[in-house]
């Protein structure tokens, strides 16, 4: 054989020595402080970027839903239009105006606005910081069946979280601002509104990691879909709490949300057995 070759093939052995080579606890410290430090680095950069611009993104983004054009309101009266019903179904957001009662509750609002914002967008290459820190960590085979799963559960987020904004707070805004006491004039803070304007879309973004969840509690055992089966009276009841908790006391806005959680609870079944069925096959 060749020097040169043989000097390929020790260094080589060596790489995946070293690859293989196991990270002592300060050492796992030190990788993860440096994917929580680009991660952070990230969602600043979004959050300075957005608040730069945050005249467009408040009147856009944050106070779109009060705006009587907004696509949700647009949709629902194409719909009620198209079948039949005329503008029965159409409805727009009460004016109320939107006051900040703290010397610099504008300010604090608009870096708090900017960052959560930010981590919303970052979220995607914050889960894929995480997964490279788990990742070595994981027999190849884990690997392999985890596969995607950073895309599958970034599209999750995300698309709750675009349902929450398109979907549940027009209602809940329609709702909670034409909502009256005699007497009393409702006047929100810009404080109150963004508080729950996260409430309406942040919790969703989480409750569509539903199925993902079930996927990785089904691959160790505590989930099975027989399981589930049983106990799905239960969990349309679970489903009417939660979606009474992140939605204002508007039966329409709670099955709004209550009906996907349930098409993501069947969902999770077909996964559970999905996963149930390669842990048998690997028994064998």
């Amino acid at each position: 054989m060749a020097l040169d070759q043989i000097d390929v093939d020790k260094l080589e052995e060596g790489q995946e020595q070293a690859a293989g080579k196991e990270m002592s606890f300060l050492e796992h410290l030190e990788e993860l402080r440096w994917h929580i430090i680009r991660s952070l680095i990230v969602i600043l950069g979004l959050g300075i970027v957005l608040f730069l611009f945050q005249k467009w993104m408040f009147r856009e983004v944050i106070f779109g839903p009060t705006e009587p054009d907004f696509l949700s309101y647009r949709f629902v009266c194409g719909l009620s239009e198209a079948i039949g019903m005329g503008d029965n179904l159409c409805f727009t957001p009460p004016v109320f105006p939107k006051i900040a009662t703290g010397f610099g509750e504008a300010f604090i609002i608009s870096i708090k606005v900017s960052f959560v914002m930010g981590f919303i967008l970052s979220f995607p290459y914050v889960l894929w910081e995480f997964w490279r820190f788990i990742r070595p960590g994981l027999y190849p085979k884990e690997q392999s069946a985890a596969r995607g799963m950073v895309a599958i559960c970034s599209s999750l987020f995300l698309t709750g979280v675009l349902f929450g904004y398109y979907i549940i707070s027009p209602f809940a805004i329609n709702f909670l601002a034409g909502y009256d006491i005699p007497g009393v004039q409702n006047t929100p803070t810009i404080s109150s509104f963004i508080n729950y304007m996260i409430m309406f879309t942040a919790p969703a973004g989480l409750i569509f990691e539903l199925p993902v969840i079930v996927y990785f509690l089904s691959k160790v055992g505590l989930v099975t879909p027989e399981g589930m089966k049983q106990y799905r009276r239960h969990s349309i009841v679970g489903i009417l709490i939660v979606a009474a908790m992140i939605t204002p006391p508007d039966v329409v806005t709670q099955f709004l949300i209550g009906i996907p959680l349930y098409v993501l609870y069947e969902v999770s079944i077909l996964v559970s057995a999905k996963v149930n069925k390669e842990n048998e096959e690997a028994l064998r």
